[in-house]
């Protein structure tokens, strides 16, 4: 504080051309002068310091809440991309069970008509072994008699 008076004299002096000593009033309007910029920089920080933790306060908040936010967002993604992971599924094994359907159909109709000539031969054979043993019984019949 007193090499701030002291600058101040000197100042005054080559300014105005007035020398003023150490107990000048005009030295005591400087000593409050500087006490109560002093006194209003501490306030001004201390509003600082207060406003700087309320802006971290809001933004931890904000920060927790789009984190939420996100979250949930995520989440909503998530099972919408799961439902349309099974309808895609379903409507692939749909296909699928359409497309085997349709092979089995055409096996079975290439099968068919095997199986309905291999029936037409087995009704022919079974009417020919009946034949054949009506003809032994009717000779057997004829060389008894």
């Amino acid at each position: 504080m007193t090499d701030q008076v002291e600058e101040l004299i000197k100042e005054i002096a080559a300014k105005h051309g007035i020398a003023v000593s150490r107990d000048d009033p005009i030295l005591i309007l400087q000593t409050i002068n500087a006490r109560l910029m002093q006194d209003s920089a501490k306030a001004q920080q201390a509003m600082l310091d207060q406003y700087k933790e309320e802006l971290e306060a809001l933004a931890l908040r904000w920060g927790n809440d789009a984190k939420t936010k996100a979250e949930r967002i995520l989440n909503v993604s998530l099972a919408a991309s799961k439902d349309a992971a099974a309808k895609l599924m379903q409507e692939g094994a749909k296909e699928a069970a359409a497309s085997v359907r349709g092979e089995i159909d055409v096996a079975l109709r290439r099968v068919a008509g095997p199986v309905r000539d291999a029936r037409r031969i087995s009704a022919l054979n079974v009417a020919a072994s009946c034949i054949t043993c009506i003809a032994a019984a009717i000779a057997l019949w004829a060389a008894v008699h």
